[in-house]
């Protein structure tokens, strides 16, 4: 008999659970609801909310949308979609999570205090091209310098002052080596100041989600293979367990691996739902 335990830490952020339940209070109303981009980077979900009735749209399909009513997910959206929604009589349901209006609007001031003589970076470490990284960046009509890792910190003008923001999801260690590297390297004539701005419930993750994998023979990660916050989890599982393998949904479950095991951990990104875990958990007992 498998013992099998789901991490209690994984799942949903507070951010994606809040979208999540303004989509399904809008779609009890019975009226056309869109969103724009997929709710959250999982297959199975985004499938239960289409059976619901959401249909998400791209900014393409967006631009045309006319009289309509569209939720913003948490990943939040630069000014110019507020924008486009006013011109088209689009009625927003804004879903950004509370730790991303906040950063975007602290990025949005910064850029607006400085003076258009003055040549100041304003720097993002976050995935370029990422929905709420092209929020960030929409703050400074296109300004903002992103980098992805460390070795690209080496663009940078270290004779000019720098500010420093990071994506929300970002790994906590990357963050505070980029700091040391630009205070080691700025010039002195130039300032520099950072802003940690990486969500504490996802940077907590890490720690915690070590510590249960390494309690088990056997790890499934069950997690849409579009989730960044997935990948960065599933490593730090790998490192900890090498036993530790990804699935997307119950049928990938490998049973020739539950043979082996004893102990069975269950757990995933800030992007999977608690329901495909229960379900995948299922699969197992039935084994």
């Amino acid at each position: 008999m498998h013992h099998v335990e789901i991490d209690e830490g994984s799942g949903f952020c507070f951010g994606v659970t809040t979208a999540i339940r303004k989509a399904e209070e809008e779609l009890a109303k019975g009226e056309p609801l869109y969103c724009l981009g997929d709710i959250v980077h999982n297959g199975q979900e985004c499938e239960r909310l289409k059976q619901l009735g959401l249909i998400t749209i791209n900014h393409d399909e967006f631009a045309r949308l006319k009289n309509a009513k569209v939720l913003l997910r948490a990943h939040g959206e630069p000014p110019q979609t507020y924008e486009t929604a006013r011109l088209n009589n689009i009625e927003i349901i804004d879903a950004t999570c509370p730790v991303v209006l906040r950063l975007q609007k602290h990025i949005k001031q910064e850029f607006d205090s400085t003076p258009a003589d003055t040549e100041k970076q304003i720097v993002i470490y976050g995935k370029n091209g990422h929905a709420e990284v092209l929020g960030l960046v929409g703050q400074t009509n296109g300004k903002a310098i992103v980098i992805e890792k460390l070795e690209e910190v080496t663009r940078l003008d270290f004779t000019k002052d720098i500010r420093l923001y990071s994506q929300t999801t970002k790994s906590l260690d990357e963050f505070r080596q980029i700091v040391s590297y630009i205070e080691a390297h700025i010039a002195p004539q130039a300032s520099f100041q950072y802003f940690d701005t990486i969500c504490r419930q996802v940077a907590n993750r890490m720690p915690n989600i070590r510590e249960f994998a390494a309690s088990h023979d056997l790890v499934f990660f069950v997690c849409g293979h579009k989730s960044s916050n997935g990948k960065i989890l599933f490593q730090e599982c790998r490192k900890v367990n090498p036993n530790t393998w990804q699935i997307d949904r119950p049928e990938e479950i490998n049973k020739e691996l539950l043979r082996q095991a004893r102990s069975i951990g269950i757990c995933g990104a800030t992007s999977t739902p608690k329901w495909l875990m229960e379900a995948c958990r299922k699969v197992i007992m039935e084994d």
